[in-house]
């Protein structure tokens, strides 16, 4: 990248944000990116770039759903004329009232069956098969009943999950279109982590590493590389941020430097590359020096705050919603829980604390001061404690285990 004159510091509107309205504009904020073509073996993960349709009726054909007889018009017995087995076809012509062919599941019905009966149900003599008169299109999918030819099967923006996989392949498609995976980097800052074993006197392990490739990948993204970037010398994390090509990175996270301590220089960096900002800090408890911005040349840089537990609420807030934007998927929609427990909110902040969830109820779990992680570790979801939330009200939850 090319640094560009100083632009002004973040605007007035990007600071200080809400926590909902933070989500929204980091998922609003980007185009998704150009869409391609993955084979279906590949394609686990992606999200879809167009919607999904059915080429054909499905099912395609008349099917019987049962092992049995699929039978004519009229009560019984009925006189069998033959066996159609799944994968074949049956060359006999229309069923008349009195006759049956025997039939496996998954295979074609002929023209004229009204019901197919199952094996178990039947008697059978001779060419004659005895079983009770069953009601009209019993065990039968009829073609186009599933879905009609055309129709929309899954919408752009869907995840490709194992069952999309499977439904793609029914239609017979080899490739979907995607998103591709936002390509992202991390730059971990802080002279005082140390990156293996247990620290040494005076300084910490760092967490945030090995924290965000899985988030990473839970909302979309691939993480390329870990780059650990010290504070001193000061021109540190500018040589990294500040020249470019990425080489096909998307987005890279600076974690820690995001406040207006003397070693944090994230803020410089970004005001000196004349970045335009989305967020800078956001009305949260804990994660509220987090940031999200735009280089000159359309790469994005999210900015988290450098204690772990703060940093997760961070990404939850700007980082997963970005990827989302990116690969086109709507921004999640957050359940509602009536949450119980002591908890005290934050005047003008929303405060994120982790909870368990029995399905009906949420209750705080403890454990969450910005830098210890355990209270995140056991919960079920974190829960976004509104300023004027009152005990029994639901509060959203986002789902993070």
């Amino acid at each position: 990248m090319t640094v560009l004159a100083t632009s002004a510091s973040a605007p007035a509107s990007c600071r200080d944000v809400t926590w909902t309205s933070a989500r929204e504009r980091a998922h609003a904020a980007p185009a998704p990116l150009p869409a391609t073509w993955a084979p279906l073996a590949d394609a686990a993960g992606s999200t879809l770039a167009g919607a999904l349709r059915s080429p054909q009726p499905m099912p395609a054909f008349d099917t019987a759903a049962m092992d049995g007889y699929a039978v004519g018009p009229g009560a019984g017995p009925w006189r069998v004329r033959g066996v159609v087995r799944a994968g074949g076809t049956w060359t006999g012509g229309a069923l008349h009232a009195g006759e049956a062919v025997g039939i496996s599941t998954g295979a074609p019905v002929p023209a004229g069956a009204r019901a197919v009966v199952p094996v178990e149900q039947t008697r059978r003599s001779g060419v004659l098969v005895h079983g009770p008169s069953p009601a009209d299109d019993r065990h039968i999918r009829r073609a186009g009943e599933d879905a009609p030819a055309g129709s929309v099967l899954a919408p752009a923006g869907t995840r490709i999950g194992p069952a999309l996989l499977g439904l793609a392949a029914s239609c017979g498609y080899d490739t979907l279109p995607v998103r591709p995976r936002p390509r992202v980097r991390l730059l971990v800052t802080g002279d005082e982590l140390a990156h293996t074993g247990r620290p040494a006197a005076g300084r910490v392990r760092d967490a945030i590493g090995p924290l965000l490739p899985p988030l990473v990948a839970a909302a979309g993204g691939e993480v390329t590389g870990v780059h650990h970037v010290p504070d001193r010398p000061a021109g540190s994390l500018r040589a990294l941020l500040g020249t470019g090509p990425y080489d096909g990175v998307d987005v890279t996270v600076v974690t820690g430097s995001t406040s207006v301590g003397a070693t944090d220089q994230l803020r410089t960096v970004l005001t000196e590359a004349g970045a335009r900002w989305m967020v800078d800090t956001v009305a949260c408890r804990p994660g509220h020096p987090q940031l999200l911005a735009q280089l000159p040349d359309r790469h994005w840089v999210v900015g988290l705050p450098g204690n772990p537990y703060a940093a997760l609420v961070a990404a939850h807030t700007l980082l997963a919603p970005l990827l989302s934007g990116l690969v086109g998927r709507p921004l999640p929609a957050l359940p509602r829980i009536s949450l119980y427990g002591d908890i005290r909110p934050t005047p003008g902040r929303t405060r994120l604390i982790p909870v368990a969830w029995d399905g009906t109820t949420a209750h705080p779990v403890g454990g969450h001061r910005p830098a210890f992680l355990r209270g995140a570790a056991l919960a079920d979801a974190l829960a976004a404690v509104a300023p004027d939330w009152r005990p029994g009200q639901p509060a959203p939850l986002i789902l993070h285990n």
